[in-house]
This record gives structure tokens, C-alpha cells and sequence, in this order.
């Protein structure tokens, strides 16, 4: 499938739900920055052109669609800290996220499409999870491109106040600049420690 549709929220709609999130995660891999979740329940009859998975998507397509979404869906943006991703593990801390943004909405969902294999733990709508949801289904789609923006915008923020790494450009994934800024100018408390590119650095110092 080249696109994502409407078939998964149709088919919930069909069981009797009214209120369907698509719920997506954004910055799994980076070295350092938060990771980011979004959830949105799009106005099926108001659909925004163009939604596709962030991934599949330029940058400005997606700078351009952010707005369209938030004028018309309803949706959440919530965060998972470093600190956080440290001290659980990044899947528990992206499902934080997740669980957070969901918690945002109101009013609430009745049914929930979840990118992935899992369903967060402290869930407690109807939920059921997609594997490669954000090409699937739209509202996944849009939640994708939510999340993606929010957490982009935060790390230009932060390559602001720790220039070198390139922040701005790597969003705080491990491009060889990131890398070798990571060597050359060392850690910052926005690194991830329990990653291993940065906790190797950590000690060996």
C-alpha cells in the first residue's frame, strides 16, 4: 500500500466507535532530545490533502500540513524527557509519551490505532496496534506528522543553546557531525546516557 486510508477507522466505526485517535511516536533513535507522541482524532468528513507518513513527506509538505491539521482535528502533543528514557528504557519512555498525549485529549477518544507492535500499558480505551501504522492509516498519518514538527522545533531550540552538535539538522539522530561533536566537544545534559555511543564516551573519560 502506497498511501494511507481511512479502511482501519472505517472498520472501527463499523464495531460502533465514534471517536477514533491514530496515536504516533517520533525520535526512537536519536542520541540526545526528548521523544515525542501525538495523538489526533481527525474530522473524517474534513480531511486534510496530502497526509502521508512524516517519513515520506519534505519538509516544508510537512511545515505545510501542521496547521491544517490543527485547524481541523482535534489532537495532543505530550513529551518523554531524557531523564525519563534513561531511567526506563526508550520503548516504556515512548509509550509515555504516547499514554500522555492520549490523556490530552478532549474530549476523549472511545478507540485508539497505535503505530507499532504494542499497546501502552496504561491505556485503558479500546486500542489496537498497527505495525507500520503511520503509512496505513491517515490518522496515524497525521499524528506522525505532529509529533515530528513538535519535537524538530525543540531540537533547533536546543542546537541554539549547544551549537556544534547539529541539532538542527540532525534533529539529535547520529550523523557523523553529531558523532564527532560528541568526541570533540563531549555531552550534554540533552544526551541520552544509556545509549551506547554516549555512555561509551562517558566512560572512558
Amino acid at each position: 500500500m502506497d498511501y494511507p486510508d481511512l479502511s482501519l477507522e472505517a472498520a472501527a466505526q463499523a464495531r460502533g466507535y465514534t471517536r477514533i485517535a491514530g496515536v504516533d511516536e517520533v525520535g526512537r533513535g536519536p542520541l540526545a532530545g526528548p521523544v515525542t507522541a501525538a495523538a489526533v482524532v481527525l474530522d473524517l468528513a474534513d480531511l486534510p490533502e496530502g497526509l502521508n507518513d512524516s517519513k515520506k513527506l519534505t519538509p516544508r509538505r510537512r511545515a505545510a500540513l501542521e496547521p491544517e491539521i490543527m485547524a481541523r482535528a482535534s489532537y495532543a502533543v505530550a513529551h518523554a524527557s531524557v531523564e525519563e528514557i534513561d531511567h526506563h528504557n526508550i520503548l516504556r519512555a515512548s509509550h509515555l509519551a504516547m499514554e500522555r498525549a492520549v490523556a490530552a485529549l478532549d474530549p476523549q477518544p472511545d478507540y485508539l490505532l497505535i503505530d507499532g507492535n504494542l499497546i501502552p500499558r496504561a491505556l485503558h480505551i479500546p486500542a489496537e496496534a498497527v505495525v507500520k501504522g503511520d503509512g496505513r492509516s491517515l490518522s496515524i498519518a497525521a499524528a506522525s506528522i505532529l509529533a515530528k514538527e513538535a519535537r524538530d522545533r525543540i531540537m533547533v531550540d536546543l542546537a541554539q543553546q549547544f551549537p556544534g552538535y547539529g541539532w538542527e539538522r540532525n534533529a539529535g539522530y547520529p550523523s557523523k557531525q553529531h558523532r564527532d561533536a560528541l568526541i570533540k566537544i563531549g555531552v550534554t545534559p540533552h544526551h541520552r546516557r544509556s545509549f551506547k555511543p554516549v555512555h561509551k564516551i562517558l566512560y572512558q573519560e
